[in-house]
């Protein structure tokens, strides 16, 4: 990627978001040491990075770089390979001058940011400069785009120069407002209709994340379609049996087991050091 230091791998871990406790699922991560533990995990199973969320002393979401700066330092000692990928979720908490704060702050080589939380209106010069400061630190930005519509102002927003560059990543969500957040493969058909209309000149990168009990077959339809995916308890609590899974890893577990039923799939682009998940434990 331009000016960047990170590749969108094609399993991403999404162990906690910034919503969910331990009355969701107990195998949940809140604190740093247990993120740290559900990352090795995920890693060993076959996820190459991690969207890491931290959290305060009484469990709910902050955007802390200190926070960040502990978990970075942990996750270099356990898990060295796996690349971190910081969150600016606002959660109903934060506005866009608390986010740009946080990645000035900590200046990590890799951030999540949504549209529309970010650009919530026209783009100020607040904003414009935000982007072009991480572009000069060499800050890769994943897009999180969630419905079509945000797409297209995403495109809007790079036409007009307001995010420089050529090269993006984006994440689309399905099923954000479904019914009980359950999502399906055919909500990611409207996305690739409107991703074939991108500006000319464009290389762009994309995953998948979505909800409910369908998540498995709908990162399965991503990845069919020539996008990654993100995975974890953040999205979905269920395996594609409808069980319960037991931990995150068990959801990267999972979505492998449908990978290696897919006759397209190639398990030795999963990650470049790894052929099949057995071949690190």
């Amino acid at each position: 990627m331009e000016g960047s230091h990170t590749a969108l791998p094609m399993i991403m871990a999404a162990p906690n978001g910034a919503r969910r406790t331990k009355r969701d699922h107990p195998a949940l991560p809140v604190t740093i040491a247990e993120t740290v533990a559900a990352a090795k995990s995920c890693f060993e199973e076959g996820a190459g990075a991690i969207h890491a969320h931290v959290r305060g002393p009484d469990g709910t979401h902050v955007l802390d770089a200190g926070l960040y700066r502990e978990l970075f330092a942990e996750m270099r000692i356990a898990v060295p390979k796996m690349q971190v990928q910081v969150t600016t979720e606002a959660a109903g908490i934060y506005d866009n001058k608390a986010q740009r704060q946080l990645v000035d702050d900590l200046r990590p080589n890799w951030v999540s940011i949504a549209v529309t939380e970010m650009v919530p209106q026209e783009a100020d010069a607040e904003v414009r400069a935000f982007y072009e400061r991480a572009r000069g630190n060499g800050i890769t930005i994943q897009h999180i785009l969630y419905r079509t519509e945000d797409m297209v102002r995403f495109f809007e927003l790079v036409t007009d120069g307001v995010i420089p560059g050529e090269q993006h990543q984006l994440l689309f969500v399905l099923g954000r407002y479904a019914g009980n957040q359950e999502s399906d493969p055919s909500d990611l058909e409207p996305y690739l209709k409107t991703f074939e209309t991108h500006p000319e000149g464009l290389e762009l990168d994309w995953a998948v994340c979505a909800f409910g009990h369908k998540e498995t077959d709908c990162l399965v339809s991503a990845i069919r379609n020539g996008g990654k995916a993100r995975i974890g308890l953040e999205n979905g609590l269920w395996n594609r049996d409808g069980r319960l899974a037991a931990d995150n890893a068990d959801r990267v577990r999972d979505l492998l087991n449908a990978l290696e039923n897919e006759r397209w799939f190639e398990p030795e682009k999963l990650r470049p050091e790894l052929t099949r998940p057995e071949a690190i434990r």
